[in-house]
């Protein structure tokens, strides 16, 4: 089976000298269940239309196909990675038509929030919100940080680009309670040491795409370090498992026997 294409959003914000990133709690019955996790998920036909599209700021398709290493359809997994950031957390990352963030007054907040509710239940398109209040796409905020791909042993495997980003302003993140039925600012070395005491379940793309926004003061340090990377230069990873001597072991690319298996 082929990996079906998936975004997944690092949200991060600054606080006290330091870094906090977003972070859900799955639902027990879907995917990845009880693990904490970032906002995201697979590419939805809407995100391919021609008519959401045109409704993102700073970045176009051919561009995007290029820095994915794709012949087309790149600029989805922006679009994807901010649907899902505003179904799971209710954070909207978009410009008003004069050019400026989008952050909603308490009435906009109140009818954004119903439009999620309406958004999550299908009744409504996410280019119908964005048409509701003159929205563009802040795509061009998206950084490309990593790609992952789920290992051939699962049933339902997924090609996941993983884009990070910063949040200002005052709108406020929440869970949808659906999908995600918790959710969580937490401090990134605070995610990483609970895991390592056992009180945090995260699975191996979390961890790791942890470690690669670990260590910074501040997110404009980070996301400057991250804007250096070249895209050709982020490889997919497709962790491999297997059992020895009756233990599930796993390898990455560039381990000891990653080859042979």
């Amino acid at each position: 089976m082929n990996p079906e294409p998936a975004s997944t959003l690092l949200l991060l914000k600054d606080i006290n000298f330091s870094i906090e990133v977003f972070m859900i709690k799955r639902a027990s019955k879907i995917n990845f269940g009880g693990a904490w996790v970032f906002p995201g998920g697979k590419i939805d036909k809407q995100d391919l239309d021609s008519e959401i599209l045109n409704l993102c700021q700073g970045l176009d398709d051919k561009k995007a196909s290029t820095i994915l290493n794709i012949e087309s359809n790149g600029l989805s997994y922006w679009i994807a990675c901010l649907r899902e950031c505003f179904e799971e957390s209710g954070i909207l990352l978009a410009y008003r038509d004069d050019g400026s963030d989008f952050n909603p007054n308490d009435e906009e907040s109140n009818l954004l929030n119903n439009l999620r509710n309406n958004l999550n239940n299908g009744n409504f398109g996410f280019a119908d919100i964005l048409r509701e209040f003159n929205l563009k796409l802040a795509v061009d905020k998206l950084i490309y940080l990593s790609h992952w791909v789920t290992p051939k042993m699962e049933t339902r495997r997924y090609s996941t680009r993983f884009f990070v980003t910063s949040i200002t302003g005052n709108q406020k993140a929440i869970h949808d309670g659906y999908e995600a039925v918790d959710s969580l600012w937490v401090e990134i070395k605070q995610a990483l040491e609970e895991y390592n005491q056992g009180k945090f379940p995260i699975i191996m793309p979390t961890i790791k795409n942890l470690e690669l926004v670990s260590g910074y003061k501040s997110t404009h340090s980070l996301l400057n370090d991250k804007k250096m990377i070249e895209p050709k230069d982020i490889k997919p990873i497709e962790p491999k498992f297997f059992i020895e001597d009756g233990k599930i072991v796993g390898l990455l690319p560039g381990d000891f026997g990653y080859e042979d298996h």
